[in-house]
């Protein structure tokens, strides 16, 4: 008799994707997400691999003629998404900050933030490393702090993000496709 399911084991970091908001999102497995819209990216090396996090906070519907809750009323929820970029690029700062100016010059390029209330939210995407699942985040804002950390040998500098989900307009926070095998 089987205790479990060794096909729906989730092993590995995976891809992470970026794209402006209203992006065609995958529907399947296979299809390229370059191929799904040429607006996905891929944003390349982390330093740990990301992390989404899901969380519903609820209070308590009390009444006097009851010692236990009659209910338990949702009163809100947050998720995040959350990883930090290996590679030290005027992109990824771009990314890190919500927006901001980008400039080439003659043998530069150049980064400066966005003014407050010109940040820009973009959606994210993940895709598993074998193949059997996707994640696409519909909207998300990068509220995380900033703080790349210069030291010795071979530990890197990377740029944490810490993404949080808003509600789109007309779609849920987030969605899944996953490989039949991972489905039950």
């Amino acid at each position: 008799m089987a205790r479990g399911n060794p096909n729906a084991i989730a092993l590995g970091p995976g891809k992470l994707y970026i794209a402006p908001l209203g992006t065609t999102e995958p529907t399947d497995l296979t299809t390229p997400w370059e191929t799904v819209s040429a607006a996905w990216a891929a944003l390349g090396y982390t330093n740990e691999g990301s992390s989404f996090a899901y969380s519903v906070d609820s209070e308590n519907v009390e009444v006097a003629e009851e010692l236990d809750p009659v209910a338990v009323a949702l009163t809100s929820r947050e998720g995040t998404v959350a990883f930090a970029l290996a590679e030290m690029t005027a992109k990824n700062m771009q990314r890190a900050l919500n927006g901001g100016d980008i400039v080439s010059g003659t043998g530069i390029v150049t980064f400066e933030p966005p003014d407050l209330g010109e940040e820009v939210r973009v959606m994210l995407g993940f895709e598993s490393e074998d193949g059997e699942e996707r994640w696409v985040y519909r909207k998300a804002l990068q509220t995380g702090g900033l703080e790349i950390a210069r030291r010795k040998g071979a530990e890197k500098a990377v740029i944490p993000c810490e993404f949080k989900l808003e509600k789109p307009a007309e779609a849920k926070l987030f969605k899944v496709i996953f490989d039949q095998a991972r489905a039950a």
